[in-house]
């Protein structure tokens, strides 16, 4: 069994409508991918992505706002309201994004704040971005007493220092397809040394499909790509990898493993 820990299921271009989405979900199971958590990263996209995915029991739902959507807005009455859907698991996508977005970062910074918050006093773990502001992410999540309720880091490309920060604080790391790309040698070296009960993968689909799909629309099925890279990466048995990386997200992510009846 492999569980793609993140991914957008509501932006895939290939999956317009129901019978499409099947096709995709069909893919994923194809590949052993049993769970897919489909995370939000629009407060106004929540009620059409939740709807969207209805018909598919397998599917977990988050509930939060990205750092590059802050400026449409953050109501965290509704963030909250979106929470109390027994199929959302986590409180999120939210975090920093410095690269793409600095002339953001008070407005992130006050998003950021508020979700931590929410997380901690509804007891669901966080989905965090963050793309370079490593000390702000980590000391966030310390002022806001993230350690309360854990979460992950996802699609991680930081250093070990941060990773190591991260665990610390009771966090997962997340890897994606950019570890399979050609560039990501210090990446690869971080994930080396994640302990196996802090790891996940994920697909972040739509976007960053792995090695042999660079170029492609990203879909959850290519998380067994990601799962293969990273056991021979780490000189592990996929099916040991798989194993434990299932364990980890029903770990995590304790209201889906309720769902499941683990």
């Amino acid at each position: 069994m492999l569980i793609d820990s993140h991914c957008h299921l509501d932006r895939l271009k290939a999956a317009p409508d129901s019978a499409s989405l099947q096709s995709i979900m069909d893919n994923a199971k194809a590949q052993g991918v049993d769970y897919l958590l489909c995370v939000n990263v629009r407060q106004q996209g929540f009620e059409a992505m939740r709807d969207k995915m209805t018909a598919f029991n397998n599917v977990f739902l988050s509930s939060g706002v990205h750092p590059l959507d802050v400026q449409e807005g953050l109501n965290i009455e509704d963030i909250e309201r979106f929470a109390e859907d027994p199929r959302v698991v986590a409180i999120g996508e939210t975090g920093l994004d410095y690269f793409y977005s600095n002339d953001t970062k008070t407005l992130q910074q006050q998003c950021f704040e508020q979700q931590i918050a929410l997380a901690v006093e509804v007891n669901k773990p966080l989905i965090v971005h963050t793309r370079d502001a490593r000390e702000d992410t980590i000391n966030m999540l310390k002022a806001g007493h993230a350690d309360k309720v854990g979460g992950v880091l996802h699609c991680f490309t930081e250093n070990w220092e941060m990773a190591k920060a991260a665990i610390d604080l009771g966090f997962y790391i997340s890897v994606s397809g950019i570890v399979t790309f050609k560039n990501a040698g210090e990446l690869r070296s971080v994930i080396r040394q994640v302990p196996k009960d802090r790891l996940l993968v994920e697909t972040d689909s739509p976007y960053l499909a792995p090695v042999p799909h660079r170029g492609q629309e990203n879909q959850p099925a290519y998380v067994r790509d990601v799962a293969e890279f990273v056991a021979e990466l780490r000189g592990e048995k996929f099916e040991e990898l798989a194993q434990y990386t299932t364990d980890n997200f029903f770990n995590l992510f304790k209201d889906a493993a309720k769902l499941v009846g683990r």
